[in-house]
């Protein structure tokens, strides 16, 4: 780069960022394009001559001679600091999302929701929230053949130029319409190998009815599967019953056993919901991790009105974050021996901030993703299937929705959500779960501010776990390159 670039003669002021520091580096979050960036000498110089106030060409250039830089030195950091949105023209135009007008976007996933039925009757299942219950009377308990293959076929062919597509099968629970599962499998390969695309499939279950015919179904389709459970019998066994009360524990651990054993093809994870009285973080990893054997587990909070009783509330949530937080430091100690710890919040967090994710939704419902309902309605997400909030079409009586489908990206893009415009968490967070939203606050649009203080709080234990890793140990960062 020539040293001689020109700059403007306008002042300058920082760049809208988050400043952080690991391993004695200094770094900056720079907001909104998530990109990361080490400070040097020069670059630290000139974050501290502008902190606090806007400075003009001049004064910079002095500054930085009378530090002992040359002219030359000089030019340079200025352009590329202002290249890369360090500093900016103290008048320019802030950076906010541009809203999508009109624009349209590829399918890639669809969620099929199997069935509506469950044999579980978990305390905190948002099948029984309030959006659903009056609208599931008169729906079909389990998806047909002809439902599913229509869904597979629109998901085909609103696909466009991608070359991968996904099938999630989910209910209820999804097993209880195993026999579809099996049939839609081999007519989505059917059918996608025809257009010449591949296609990927998994799935979430209770695993209270897993056999070894599915396992190995599993296997030979080389299938994800999510498992969800809550820890040790005793936390499990809180939430996670059987209707008539029982516990689901002692029914679902042989049978993770035998699935963790036999099922070796595609990633087998833990899914965890805490709530009120299951919020043991740290004792809940180790148990699924030590004891059960998963390699990786995940943790939610548990969607939740306020007035729920299992509502995680903010006392237990600092409790959460404390366990969050050791877990967070773990998967840093981990990494620098070149090891990975099975800590999925913290590696999807990591992940996003390596590959510069910079968001303008929270998650792809209603964007590269649908999902659909035993009835063949189409949706935003599994979340919503069978609500009334968010209805995109039917996979046999039109397709999607187009307009209901862009009007909804259009007024709950980034750009749209004017509480989330100078919080430097956004290009990560982009305003939270649709569903946590509407189940808060009445409004799918509405950010998702009860959480927050949680996600910066997070976002910058992240940050400065990814710069320890990248000051002692690269290397290991490069898993996430494909990214």
């Amino acid at each position: 780069m020539s040293s001689g670039a020109a700059i403007t003669d306008a002042p300058y002021r920082l760049g809208e960022h988050h400043a952080f520091e690991s391993a004695g580096t200094r770094f900056l979050y720079l907001v909104p394009s998530g990109a990361i960036f080490a400070l040097d000498g020069i670059g630290q110089d000139v974050f501290d001559f502008m902190r606090d106030q806007d400075r003009s060409k001049q004064e910079l250039i002095l500054f930085l001679v009378e530090r002992g830089y040359s002219e030359t030195d000089v030019a340079t950091a200025l352009f590329e600091l202002q290249k890369s949105d360090v500093v900016r023209v103290a008048d320019a135009a802030p950076d906010l999302p541009q809203i999508p007008i009109g624009r349209t976007f590829p399918l890639q996933r669809i969620v099929l929701n199997v069935t509506n039925q469950c044999n579980l009757a978990c305390g905190y299942c948002y099948e029984y929230s309030d959006d659903k219950i009056s609208n599931t009377v008169g729906k079909p308990k389990y998806m047909d053949r002809e439902i599913a293959e229509s869904a597979i076929d629109m998901l085909i062919a609103e696909s466009a130029e991608r070359p991968s597509i996904h099938v999630t099968f989910f209910g209820g629970e999804t097993l209880l319409n195993f026999p579809l599962l099996r049939t839609s499998v081999d007519y989505a390969k059917r059918q996608s190998s025809a257009a010449g695309k591949q296609v990927e499939f998994s799935l979430t279950t209770n695993a209270t009815l897993l056999t070894e015919e599915m396992v190995e179904f599993f296997s030979e389709h080389r299938m994800g599967v999510t498992v969800s459970i809550d820890g040790d019998r005793e936390l499990n066994d809180r939430m996670r019953v059987f209707h008539d009360g029982r516990g689901s524990y002692d029914v679902i651990v042989p049978k993770i056993a035998m699935l963790l054993q036999r099922h070796r093809t595609n990633s087998i994870g833990a899914r965890v919901t805490l709530s009120s009285g299951v919020s043991h973080v740290r004792r809940i990893f180790e148990h699924l991790t030590k004891e059960v054997g998963f390699d990786a587990v995940g943790f939610s909070p548990a969607t939740a009105n306020p007035e729920r009783l299992y509502s995680i509330g903010p006392q237990k949530m600092s409790h959460v974050l404390g366990g969050f937080e050791e877990l967070a430091w773990e998967y840093r100690d981990h990494a620098v021996e070149n090891k990975n710890l099975g800590f999925t919040n913290a590696s999807d967090t990591i992940k996003e901030l390596h590959s510069g994710i910079s968001k303008a939704y929270p998650c792809g419902a209603g964007l590269g993703l649908l999902g659909v309902g035993t009835a063949g309605d189409i949706n935003l997400c599994h979340r919503f299937v069978d609500s009334p909030v968010g209805q995109m079409g039917h996979v046999k009586n039109g397709g999607i929705d187009h307009a209901a489908r862009t009007g909804f990206l259009e007024t709950h893009h980034l750009g749209a959500r004017s509480d989330c415009h100078t919080c430097w968490s956004r290009p990560t967070c982009a305003g939270g779960c649709y569903h946590e939203a509407f189940i808060h606050y009445g409004d799918t649009s509405a950010a998702n501010l009860h959480y927050c203080d949680w996600i910066r709080g997070w976002n910058d234990l992240c940050l400065r776990i990814y710069g320890e890793i990248s000051v002692r140990n690269p290397a290991f960062l490069d898993r996430f390159n494909d990214n």
